[in-house]
């Protein structure tokens, strides 16, 4: 089934969504990889504020190659999630809402989903080139040093990606289920 899910938003808003489903998220989302979720760990030992509000907000796992002349962004594809897993408990229970990467996430970090109501999404790896094109501006906000890791805010619009561990815990790499995408 076809969803389409406006970013920011609102737990509430994705209660119903199930794995399988194809999402389509339009308004703005945050990038960080690894050495951005290092530094905003680091930050909140330090008791300091991060540098976007969580709460609602979704965070994809990418890193872009630079843009060709002419464009947003350069190639968008997602990383590896489980690299981030450590840090992602913390995260979502400050209302962190939603994550996009690729590949499987952790015990805790399933569990931590279900206790935060949030959602975790796949885009597709190697499509980088074409995710690009959903996304219509980009501005770096934090951690410009970091260069490719830095954290951006995006502004996207019907950026496709699967639901892969929705808020009830159910994941789509290890169901049995028949999913019906369609």
């Amino acid at each position: 089934m076809d969803r389409y899910l406006n970013a920011p938003f609102d737990k509430d808003n994705i209660a119903d969504f199930d794995i399988g489903n194809m999402v389509y998220i339009s308004g703005y989302i945050y990038t960080a990889r690894d050495a951005a979720h290092k530094r905003m760990s680091e930050a909140l030992e330090k008791g300091e504020e991060l540098p976007f509000d969580l709460k609602g907000n979704v965070i994809y796992y990418m890193g872009p190659s630079p843009a060709r002349p002419g464009r947003v962004i350069g190639s968008a594809g997602p990383t590896t999630a489980g690299r981030m897993d450590r840090y992602t408990p913390a995260l979502l229970d400050l209302g962190l809402a939603g994550m996009i990467g690729k590949g499987k996430r952790t015990p805790e970090v399933k569990d931590s989903i279900v206790k935060n109501r949030a959602i975790y999404f796949a885009a597709v790896g190697g499509a980088g080139a074409l995710l690009s094109k959903c996304i219509k501006e980009s501005e770096i906000i934090a951690y410009e040093d970091l260069g490719t890791e830095a954290v951006r805010k995006l502004r996207v619009e019907n950026f496709p990606c699967i639901v892969v561990i929705d808020s009830k815990g159910e994941d789509l790499y290890s169901s049995h289920k028949n999913i019906k995408t369609r």
